[in-house]
Order: C-alpha cells, then sequence, then structure tokens
C-alpha cells in the first residue's frame, strides 16, 4: 500500500475537516489527495442534475487542469448513463473491474467526456452519508500513466471514512446554517428587530428592522457601538437589565426568563417592547467564546409586513380587498385606507362588507386581529442584510 508518514496524514486529515468548516477550501483537499495518487484530476460530485429537466445542474468541485479548479460548481453534466452507476456503496473500484479494455475504449462516456480530458484510468467510490444520499468520488490518470493498483484501492478505502465524517460535518453545518436563516428571516418578517449584543452592551449584529429603530435614534440608538435609551431613566434599566441577562445565565445554568421593558420615544409614539435573553453557552467550553445576547425590539405603531399574494390565498380575496385589509391592519381607520387606496368610501364600504363575509368576521378590530396573527407576513419576500 502507499505509505503516508505522519507529518502528510495529519496534512491531509486537517484539510479534510477544514473543509468540512468551510466549503472555499475543499480544493486544498482535494490536491493533496490528487498528489498523493499521482492522479490528474479528483472530483467529488456533491448533487448529480435531473436528467428530466434540462435546466437542473449537477454540483460538485474538482480539481486539475480546469478553469474553476477546487471551487465548488454547478455543472451542465448530461452523462447520466455512466458504466458507473448502480455500483455498491462504499465500496472502491475501478474501470478495470467492470469492463474490458476494449469496452471502455469504445465506451461512449469515455469517447465524449473523458478523452477530451485525457482521462482514462479510474478509480472511483460512492460515498454514503447519513443525510446527503450517495456522494460521487473519482480520482483519475492519463492514459499513459500506470493503472491503479490494489495498493491504490486500499489506500482509499482506508481514507474513506475520514471522507464521509468530513462530508457529514459538512452537511450538518450546512443545515444548521439554513435553518438558522429560515428562523432569521421569519422574525425578520413579523416586523421583530433584533440586535445581538455583548455583556457591555455593544452591538455585534442587528437585522435590516433594527438598522431602523436605531437609525431614527426614536426610544434606542447606538453610541460608542453600545446600545443605549434615549432617556437617561431608561437607559439605566436597560444597563441593569443587559446585566442581570448576563449574570442569571452564568448563575446556576439554568436557562433565565427573558428580561422585558418598555422604551419611551421623545416622538411621543407608542413605547417600544423589548426583551433581553442571553444566549446559553456551551458546558464544555467554559470560558470560550464571547457571551452575547439577544436583545428583541418591536414597534407597535409599525407597519404590517403582510404579503399580498399570501394574505389572498390565505382568505380569499381579491387584490383590491386585500390591499384595504392590509391598510385596516396597519392602524388606518376606514375612511383614512380608503384615502390612501385613493377610492371612494362607499366603495371601501362595499370591499369591507365582501372581507366579512368571506372572513367571517363582524367587526373590523376582529379583521386586524386575524390579520396580524396570520401567517401573511411570513410569506413576503427576503429582506435585505
Amino acid at each position: 500500500m502507499n505509505r503516508l508518514d505522519v507529518e502528510q496524514f495529519d496534512l491531509l486529515l486537517s484539510s479534510l475537516y477544514e473543509a468540512a468548516l468551510d466549503n472555499t477550501l475543499w480544493g486544498d483537499a482535494l490536491e493533496q489527495l490528487r498528489a498523493l495518487f499521482s492522479a490528474n484530476f479528483v472530483t467529488l460530485i456533491l448533487k448529480m442534475p435531473d436528467s428530466q429537466d434540462e435546466d437542473d445542474l449537477g454540483l460538485m468541485v474538482s480539481v486539475g487542469e480546469l478553469q474553476d479548479s477546487g471551487k465548488v460548481v454547478f455543472f451542465p453534466y448530461r452523462h447520466n448513463l455512466t458504466p458507473f452507476v448502480n455500483q455498491p456503496p462504499d465500496r472502491v473500484f475501478t474501470e478495470e473491474e467492470l469492463m474490458t479494455p476494449e469496452e471502455w475504449q469504445a465506451c461512449p462516456y469515455r469517447v465524449h467526456w473523458c478523452a477530451p480530458n485525457d482521462v482514462y484510468h479510474v478509480m472511483a467510490v460512492d460515498i454514503s452519508t447519513p443525510d446527503s444520499g450517495t456522494l460521487r468520488f473519482r480520482i483519475t490518470r492519463p492514459e499513459a500513466a500506470e493503472p491503479f493498483s490494489a495498493d491504490d484501492k486500499e489506500l482509499c478505502s482506508f481514507l474513506l471514512p475520514h471522507l464521509r465524517r468530513a462530508l457529514n460535518i459538512r452537511n450538518l453545518l450546512d443545515r444548521s446554517q439554513t435553518l438558522g436563516s429560515l428562523y432569521s428571516k421569519a422574525i425578520s418578517r413579523l416586523s421583530i428587530a433584533t440586535v445581538l449584543i455583548d455583556e457591555n452592551g455593544q452591538v455585534l449584529d442587528q437585522n435590516v428592522f433594527a438598522k431602523e429603530i436605531l437609525e431614527s435614534g426614536d426610544g434606542l440608538k447606538i453610541v460608542g457601538g453600545r446600545l443605549e435609551a434615549s432617556y437617561p431613566s431608561d437607559n439605566r434599566e436597560l444597563r441593569r437589565l443587559i446585566k442581570e441577562a448576563f449574570e442569571s445565565q452564568r448563575g446556576d445554568g439554568q436557562h433565565a426568563l427573558p428580561e422585558a421593558m418598555s422604551i419611551t420615544r421623545p416622538s411621543g409614539e407608542v413605547s417600544l417592547g423589548v426583551v433581553i435573553e442571553a444566549i446559553p453557552s456551551t458546558a464544555w467550553a467554559e470560558g470560550k467564546g464571547q457571551p452575547a445576547a439577544v436583545v428583541y425590539i418591536r414597534d407597535a405603531v409599525g407597519k404590517s409586513q403582510a404579503s399580498n399574494e399570501i394574505a389572498k390565498k390565505l382568505f380569499g380575496l381579491t387584490p383590491a380587498e386585500t390591499a384595504l385589509s392590509i391598510q385596516l391592519a396597519n392602524g388606518l381607520s376606514l375612511e383614512e385606507a380608503a384615502e390612501a387606496l385613493n377610492i371612494r368610501r362607499n366603495t371601501a364600504r362595499a370591499h369591507l362588507r365582501a372581507i366579512f363575509s368571506k372572513t367571517g368576521v363582524r367587526r373590523q378590530t376582529e379583521l386586524v386581529r386575524i390579520f396580524l396573527n396570520s401567517v401573511a407576513a411570513l410569506g413576503q419576500g427576503d429582506q435585505e442584510d
């Protein structure tokens, strides 16, 4: 078997697990494998294209003499009838085990896809993963090179568990990041401002609604990088609640109830509602990382972010009825809503009667309540970051 010294093995494993944490580093790991096996290409196919959908592209990362070598790229790969399909998972094989040299020479896949790239000798394995299905791993050499040997196959099999673990870690992280992004977008769509702070009140991050509120300086603002309230009394209370949120988290390790307060606004508008919740730290990483808390801010007079299209589908309303409903949900009277929509009051009253009939409510306050409590806001487009 090809021998890996301790330093080579350490470098290769480090590259694989670093790639698991950062997709842009897969090229480094595959380049090391290319050198190890004296290959001209090493390819990891993450997703095969749908042969029934001409617009569907595959997804792969490949190293070699390629334009996008080492990058995770989509690719228009239409050779689905390869000789390497339906192989047992997690078993390393070569083209020699599947066909004679004459059959391989005449194979349309080799002629149309491999030959133009000087690919002849192929060592492959279909890697099974818990959540991502089967991922295809291919190592190739040119025709003039030596075929892959039994030692090469043995070394590939030896490295396979590490490659599988790295891919599984990447998949779990991708899923976690995707869920986190979805939850963040859902909060934004509900017009909830979020600010991430450290225990000194320094702002670490904020969503689009928080930026609007803080830039207005009406109740809350950023001063010297810190979150502060407009009035000293509110600011003292805000500082106290932030301190208590972090202290409770460090106390007995139990998740404490969030702290809450209202923030008076200089404009005279209804006060801002604020909830502060410390982010739990992992027990096994005590003393590591930066303690943080999330400040949730709700502007009671903020406009509804309900999606017109989703509201129409939820309640069976016409576009005109939906527009009126959203204006009413934003706190306008029927007369104000009619003026905002540039329609006659009688027309607005007719729309309102139709809305009542379709939604089953009898009062305008009920209509506002069902709109604000519906999922209509969750159907809007993504907010800017």
